[in-house]
């Protein structure tokens, strides 16, 4: 255990300073006009530019600016943001915004599970019936449609409909219900159609016949037996699922004017904020890596089937 532990964690450093490597060349490849304050680029000459740019060490080697902002990371410098807000800590700009997306995402999970969960149910009580036909809709709808399209006739129609704000707003609760509802549809579909699988693979196994012989009821069997051992395999997706939701969603918040990381990085993109675009795919990266590494360690401490063992 503690091997593969401490072997998991190693792949994971590298997996992310890999990604973080290739995304800072790939900016440094890009104009520099992504460095430059607003007021830089309209009322400066070329030779102030250039002052400016190594006075910043942005004329440096690629490798020895990597090397200063590994340097400065470690020391909790994230950089400022240059165009979005110039001159502002980026560490500030992440503590203001996150906590706006952890919110979000930890509302729309709980919402995707519980709604999830209990149309995978509903699919398999109803099989090749009403529920499973109308979950399967809903899933192939959700799987098949492009998002932008379904998430725009939420934010226009269901809000006229409903009388719900179209815009996040602070101060307003109800702004809340639809960005929440259209960041947990996918998780929905996915919880509902997996679990819909792994109790129909459940139901045809020898030791539910067996029960059902001995005399124990359906909803016995069911409850004790085959919900039990399908939610399992579902348990790998429940730390990434959440930390990808937690790191935000980029159509949402930019579809609902919700300030969080999502629409941050929308922006720093826009207006070529190189500084804030390296540091927020980094933390993307570490939750991705992050998230993956936990599920294997939840699902084996659910299951007492699987050990985190090394192959002989």
């Amino acid at each position: 255990m503690g091997k593969y532990i401490l072997k998991r964690t190693l792949n994971s450093i590298l997996t992310v300073m890999i990604v973080f490597v290739a995304v800072f060349m790939l900016l440094r490849l890009m104009p520099l006009s992504g460095y430059f304050p607003p007021e830089m680029i309209k009322e400066t000459d070329e030779a102030t530019r250039m002052t400016y740019l190594r006075n910043q060490g942005l004329l440096d080697h690629p490798i020895v600016q990597l090397g200063r902002f590994v340097k400065n990371l470690f020391q909790g410098d994230l950089g400022r943001s240059l165009t979005v807000y110039p001159k502002v800590p980026i560490s500030t700009l992440l503590a203001e915004k996150i906590p706006v997306t952890a919110a979000f995402g930890l509302a729309s999970m709980i919402l995707g599970i519980v709604l999830g969960l209990s149309l995978g149910m509903l699919m398999v009580r109803f099989k090749d019936r009403w529920g499973d036909h109308l979950g399967t809709g809903y899933i192939l709808m959700v799987r098949a449609i492009p998002s932008l399209i379904y998430l725009f006739f939420i934010q226009v129609w269901v809000s006229l409909w409903l009388n719900l704000p179209m815009v996040f707003d602070k101060d307003i609760p109800s702004s809340w219900i639809l960005p929440v509802i259209c960041l947990s549809l996918g998780s929905i579909a996915w919880y509902a159609l997996w679990l819909r699988r792994f109790m129909v693979d459940e139901e045809n196994k020898d030791y539910v016949k067996f029960a059902m012989v001995k005399g124990f009821s359906k909803k016995e069997v069911w409850k004790r037996h085959i919900f039990k051992n399908a939610i399992i395999p579902l348990v790998i997706y429940l730390p990434s699922d959440l930390l990808f939701i937690i790191s935000g969603s980029l159509v949402i918040e930019t579809l609902y004017v919700i300030p969080g990381t999502g629409g941050l990085l929308t922006t720093a993109i826009e207006k070529q904020d190189n500084n804030l675009v390296q540091v927020i795919v980094l933390m993307y990266a570490v939750l991705s890596v992050l998230g993956v590494f936990l599920g294997d360690l939840l699902i084996a401490a659910v299951d007492p089937r699987i050990t985190l063992m090394e192959d002989n």
